[in-house]
């Protein structure tokens, strides 16, 4: 799994001029899946975000977590994660997990990060979709369970 974290302000998402997902201070999440992921990397994933100290603490060091400032996810699903823009002006997307596979773990995660008492919003899996956002910082980091030897 590749997720792209942004810490945000407020983010929203919208299908067909309707807001289906909204947060205040937290975190937007694009997340990608491949053809290797399972549970292990759903599980592995929500609890490092859910644990990234990446939020100013009083003295303006990044020591603070979603859960210590009340934060909030907004986790949008993007298979374009995955595109191969090596060869060619197209990008590949082979490497992106089919809707079969990378459906059940976008939900998956998507419980995951609620079953920590986070408030999780979310767009529509495969609906075109239109994001706004309010980056904080910013800050913006990547993470992809491939890099990570033995997930727990």
């Amino acid at each position: 799994m590749r997720a792209v974290i942004q810490r945000v302000k407020y983010a929203s998402v919208t299908v067909d001029g309707e807001i289906v997902g909204k947060i205040e201070k937290g975190l937007m999440i694009l997340l990608g899946v491949t053809h290797i992921d399972g549970e292990k990397e759903v599980n592995w994933l929500a609890s490092k975000i859910k644990d990234l100290r990446i939020f100013e603490d009083a003295e303006g060091k990044m020591n603070l977590g979603l859960e210590d400032i009340k934060g909030e996810l907004l986790v949008i699903s993007q298979f374009t994660l995955y595109g191969n823009c090596i060869k060619g002006r197209r990008p590949g997307f082979t490497e992106a997990a089919k809707p079969d596979l990378a459906n059940p773990l976008y939900e998956k995660f998507l419980e995951k990060c609620r079953s920590f008492g986070i408030k999780t919003e979310c767009g529509i899996f495969g609906a075109d979709m239109k994001v706004e956002l309010l980056n904080d910082g910013p800050v913006t980091l990547v993470i992809d369970t491939a890099d990570v030897a033995n997930l727990k």
